[in-house]
């Protein structure tokens, strides 16, 4: 959970956050969220967290079949990409 994508997407590629994303090199985000409020994004991500690998597969492939790189799809900033230092 964030209230800052661009930011969060460059700590994870830039290996500043510690934790599942950095243990396995994850660069591209796939997949994302927004809520309404703070608790609604609370409980979506403690629900998912539940999932097994197979369910989130699949909710990944309704939106996002080819696993674009959605920093790459919407354009968001350059610099997110991993090719440069902020």
């Amino acid at each position: 959970m964030t209230n800052n994508l661009q930011r969060r997407v460059y700590e994870h590629r830039h290996g500043i956050v510690d934790g599942f994303t950095q243990k396995y090199a994850i660069k591209r985000l796939v997949y994302y969220e927004m809520t309404d409020s703070i608790e609604a994004a609370i409980l979506r991500e403690k629900q998912l967290k539940k999932w097994n690998r197979a369910w989130k597969i699949r909710l990944i492939e309704k939106t996002n079949p080819m696993w674009d790189d959605l920093v790459e799809k919407y354009g968001m900033d350059s610099r997110l990409r991993g090719n440069e230092t902020m």
